[in-house]
């Protein structure tokens, strides 16, 4: 499924905070970890059919207020964090949302079979060949 990046970032909340980890004094000025909210329930982005499948595919991501959140504090720039986070939510999306195709069960070729036979044959014979003779 493709999605509309200004239709997603409407409905997108972003929220900034002060990074931990790394960065000397840039972590202790800077408000570099994004937290991006999607509220999946009063999305108008999705139809009910693939919010159904997404509260069951990512079960874990949402919380009870039906919101999804993508945390990010990698980067020390806020403005690369952001676009990391926009990325992963789409990235999230799109394989909740994907649907495998059904699979159809096929048989087997004859030609496959038979050489397969034939070769299992070919292999017992060599066997059989090596096998000790005890009527000596």
């Amino acid at each position: 499924m493709e999605f509309l990046l200004d239709r997603l970032l409407k409905e997108v909340t972003f929220k900034m905070s002060r990074s931990g980890g790394k960065g000397g004094q840039n972590v202790n000025k800077v408000s570099s970890k994004v937290e991006l909210n999607l509220d999946i329930k009063s999305s108008s982005i999705f139809t009910d059919n693939q919010k159904e499948l997404l509260f069951i595919k990512l079960v874990n991501r949402i919380n009870t207020d039906g919101v999804l959140q993508v945390i990010t504090e990698e980067e020390r720039s806020q403005f690369r964090n952001k676009s990391r986070c926009i990325d992963k939510l789409i990235i999230i999306l799109t394989n909740a949302l994907h649907q495998a195709k059904p699979r159809k069960p096929t048989k087997p070729k004859r030609s496959s079979i038979e050489a397969r036979l034939r070769s299992k044959l070919l292999l017992a014979k060599k066997k059989i060949i090596r096998g000790k003779n005890f009527e000596d």
